[in-house]
C-alpha cells in the first residue's frame, strides 16, 4: 500500500476524479479517497497516463470538494473475499453484508475481473437443465454451462420467471431418463447446486421480492444475493455482477458447485457505463453508449461454462429490459451476439393473462440440439421441438389473416391451426408460477395439442414417434 497521498484533485466530473502529479499507478489499481472531513471512499484508476490519473468512485462525489482531499493508491485491485459461508447470505452491490449476519472468514481474496478461461479447456455444454416451465424445456431448452439471456420489458414479469428458474433449474438423474420420469420417488443427480443472484439498479420492491421468494421457498440457504438498489450509487452497479461472477466460479470451479448466476438488469449496468463513458468525454457509439460496449459485455458473459477437469459448472442467465422493446437496440442486440440465444418475453402474450409469456418465435438457445434426444431426455425432442413451434407460427399467421378476411375464408386445415395456435397459448405456455411440469409432461402435452392437426401435417416428427406417442382421437 502507498504511503503517499496525493492532494493534486484538480477536477471532478460526475462520478469521475481527476488528479494530478501522480506516478506508478496502474489501470484498475484500487485507492483510497480521504475528504476534509476525514470521510473515506474507496475508487479505481479508470485511467493512467504520464502525471494524470482519472479515478472513479464507487460512492457519490457529492460534498467531494478538490481542495484537501486526498487520494491514496493502494497497489491492488478490487478484491473480494471469498467463502462456502456466503450461501444464505445477502451483500450490497459492492460486496458488503446487508443481512445483519457475521463478516464472511475468508478462505481467500479474489480478482472480480476474474481470469479469462483457455477456449482448449472449455468443456462443451450438453447436459440439459431441466426448469419445469414448457416453453423453455422444450423450445429453448437450457444447457448446464450455457449463456442464456431472457429480454423483457417493462412491466413484463421477468422477475417472476427468474425466481421461478432459480427455485426449479435442476438436472435429470440417469434413472429418470431411462425411466422418462416415471417411479423413480425423488431420485436426482448427484451433485451440489447454488444460485448466485446479482441486481443492478433495482427498485426496493423488486430487491425484497427477490429475498422473499427465496426465503420463502427455502432456496435462500444455497443461494448468495449481490443487491444494488436504484438509490445506491451508479458506478456500483459497474462491480456488482464482477463480484457475483467472482463469487459462482469460486463456487464452481474450486467447490464443485453448479451454479446458476441471475444478472437484472444489464440495462441499468449498461446505463452505468454510459454516465462513465459522457464523464471521460468519451467520443459516444450508437444511441451514446461507448464504443467499448460489446467487449465491456463479453467480459461477463463469456465467463459462463465448464472447464474440462472440474466438476462444477456457471450457468448464466442475465435479464434485460428491451427499451421500447426494441431488440434492435444497442443492449440486446449486443447481447445476442455474444449469448448462446434468448428467452424473448411477448407483450401481446402478457395482455392477455398468459404467463409466462415466452414466444416461441424470437426465442433460441442455440445449444439444444446437444441436449435433446435419447440419453438427455427424449428421442422424440428434437422433431416436437421443430413441429409445435412451426404449428403455432403458422397458426398466428391464419389468426392474422382471418382478422383481415373472416374465419368463413378459411378451409378445414386452416382452422385446424387456429385451434392449435389458441389451445398452445392455453395450455402449453400458459403455466401458473408454482407449476413445475417435468420435460416429460411438457413432451406429453404437445403431443396431445397436435391432435387438433391431420397426420399429413405432421412432417417434422417421424411416423415411428407419432405412432408411438400421438395420442389417439
Amino acid at each position: 500500500m502507498s504511503t503517499v497521498a496525493y492532494k493534486t484533485v484538480h477536477d471532478i466530473a460526475g462520478p469521475l476524479l481527476f488528479v494530478q502529479g501522480v506516478e506508478g499507478v496502474t489501470y484498475d489499481e484500487l485507492c483510497e479517497v480521504e475528504l476534509p472531513s476525514g470521510d473515506r471512499r474507496l475508487g479505481k484508476v479508470l485511467e493512467s497516463r504520464e502525471g494524470m490519473a482519472v479515478v472513479q468512485l464507487f460512492e457519490s462525489t457529492q460534498g467531494v470538494p478538490t481542495e484537501g482531499t486526498k487520494v491514496r493508491f493502494l497497489g491492488r485491485t478490487f478484491e473480494i473475499s471469498v467463502s462456502e459461508e456466503m450461501l444464505g447470505r445477502v451483500f450490497s452491490g459492492s460486496g458488503v453484508p446487508v443481512d445483519g449476519g457475521p463478516p464472511i472468514l475468508a478462505d481467500k481474496r479474489l480478482d472480480i475481473n476474474g481470469s479469462p478461461i483457455n477456449p482448449t479447456s472449455r468443456e462443451f455444454p450438453d447436459d440439459f437443465i431441466q426448469t419445469g416451465i414448457s416453453t423453455i424445456d422444450v423450445l429453448n431448452t437450457l444447457v448446464r454451462g450455457q449463456k442464456l439471456p431472457i429480454f423483457s420489458g417493462s412491466g413484463l414479469p421477468h422477475s417472476k420467471l427468474a425466481a421461478q428458474i432459480a427455485r426449479q433449474a435442476r438436472v435429470l438423474s440417469a434413472e429418470e431418463v431411462t425411466s422418462q420420469g416415471k417411479n423413480v420417488g425423488n431420485a436426482e443427480e448427484k451433485g451440489k447446486f447454488a444460485v448466485v443472484f446479482g441486481a443492478m439498479g433495482v427498485t426496493y420492491e423488486e430487491a425484497q421480492f427477490f429475498q422473499q421468494e427465496f426465503e420463502k421457498t427455502g432456496a435462500l440457504s444455497r443461494a448468495v444475493l449481490f443487491v444494488n438498489t436504484a438509490d445506491n450509487p451508479v458506478v456500483e452497479r459497474i462491480a456488482t455482477p464482477r463480484l457475483a461472477l467472482t463469487t459462482a466460479e469460486y463456487l464452481a470451479f474450486e467447490l464443485d458447485y453448479h451454479v446458476t448466476v441471475i444478472l437484472t438488469d444489464m440495462t441499468n449496468y449498461c446505463e452505468a457505463l454510459r454516465e462513465v463513458s459522457a464523464a471521460r468525454k468519451e467520443v459516444p457509439g450508437r444511441r451514446g453508449y461507448p464504443g467499448y460496449l460489446y467487449t465491456d459485455l463479453a467480459t461477463l458473459y463469456e465467463r459462463a461454462g465448464r472447464i474440462r477437469g472440474k466438476k462444477g459448472s456457471i450457468t448464466q442467465i442475465p435479464i434485460l429490459t428491451m427499451p421500447e422493446d426494441d431488440v434492435t437496440h444497442p443492449i440486446p442486440d449486443l447481447t445476442g451476439y455474444i449469448t448462446e440465444g434468448q428467452i424473448r418475453l411477448d407483450r401481446s402474450l402478457h395482455q392477455k393473462g398468459i404467463y409466462p409469456p415466452v414466444i416461441p418465435m424470437g426465442s433460441l438457445s442455440r445449444l439444444k440440439g446437444k441436449a435433446q434426444g435419447e440419453g438427455k431426455t427424449r428421442e422424440d425432442h428434437s422433431g416436437m421441438d421443430a413441429q409445435l413451434t412451426a404449428a403455432y407460427a403458422r397458426g398466428v399467421e391464419i389468426r392474422e389473416l382471418a382478422v383481415i378476411l373472416g374465419e368463413s375464408s378459411l378451409n378445414d386445415i386452416d382452422k385446424a391451426y387456429l385451434r392449435f395456435a389458441k389451445r398452445f397459448e392455453q395450455e402449453f405456455i400458459r403455466q401458473s408460477d408454482t407449476a413445475n411440469r417435468s420435460i416429460f409432461e411438457s413432451l406429453q402435452i404437445g403431443w396431445d395439442l397436435l391432435t387438433e392437426l391431420p397426420k399429413s401435417e405432421l412432417k417434422r416428427v417421424k411416423p415411428a414417434h407419432i405412432a408411438s406417442y400421438l395420442p389417439k382421437k
